[in-house]
């Protein structure tokens, strides 16, 4: 796979790092992403995903842009205000890079659309902020053996790990089979969030979905990495496979 003379430039500095060099910069082009929510969690990683010359991501969201998102999800402005997210998010996407192929999708991800709208993704993101949503993106990706990069945050904590039970990894539902009981998981707007903490977090997202498509490093498969960042700490440990999951079944 060749790069033009713009691509080359623009990938650079990735193209010199020894752990992606230009045969990782080539799966990154080849690859195509879902990113499950342009909020918080989606609008960091959205932006490194483009710029890292992912070559197709399908945006999927049905919310428009509010006044109260500003305060965290950069990949907005003021002016995008009352647009469809997903809409607004794909056209600073293309700004940003030419060369990606970025395909929004207004709809509410749910069990009965999931598996059609995430069929051919090598790689998912979840960045919603609903536990349903989550429950329907991981059954769905264990059924299809995709793996799935799934973040979380509240307040000052966010948590993110990598999932993919077709590598001995647990499912999301292995570790939260069910939903939290009420008042323990409250919404953003109920308990609030500072707001670079969803940019630590996407970013987080973005660097382990390169990594993973590039063959890079070492991923958070098989780890949960938790961020603090009122106390400036991290703290990381393994979680596995549950033979009595109901998704995954252990496998």
């Amino acid at each position: 796979m060749t790069f033009s003379e713009d691509e080359l430039a623009r990938y650079a500095r990735h193209i010199v790092l020894r752990e992606i060099g230009g045969a990782g910069q080539s799966r990154l082009r080849a690859s195509r992403v879902a990113v499950i929510g342009a909020g918080g969690l989606g609008a960091p990683a959205l932006l490194y995903l483009a710029a890292a010359g992912v070559g197709r991501i399908d945006i999927i969201d049905d919310d428009r842009v509010a006044v109260s998102n500003l305060q965290r999800q950069v990949i907005f402005d003021t002016a995008a205000v009352d647009r469809p997210k997903a809409e607004a998010a794909a056209a600073r996407l293309r700004g940003i890079n030419p060369h990606v192929d970025v395909r929004p999708v207004l709809l509410r991800l749910d069990p009965g659309n999931a598996g059609e709208i995430l069929d051919g993704a090598d790689l998912v993101l979840d960045g919603s902020d609903s536990f349903a949503t989550r429950q329907a993106v991981n059954a769905a990706c264990v059924a299809a053996g995709i793996p799935l990069i799934g973040a979380a945050m509240t307040q000052w904590e966010g948590q993110i790990s990598l999932y993919h039970p077709k590598i001995g990894t647990p499912c999301y539902a292995c570790l939260f089979p069910e939903a939290p009981a009420a008042g323990l998981a409250p919404s953003c707007a109920e308990a609030g969030i500072i707001g670079a903490l969803p940019g630590v977090m996407g970013s987080m997202m973005a660097v382990e979905a390169i990594k993973l498509v590039a063959r890079a490093g070492r991923s958070l498969a098989g780890r949960m990495l938790i961020y603090d960042a009122l106390d400036a700490d991290w703290r990381s440990f393994r979680v596995a496979p549950r033979d009595d999951c109901t998704i995954c079944n252990g496998r």
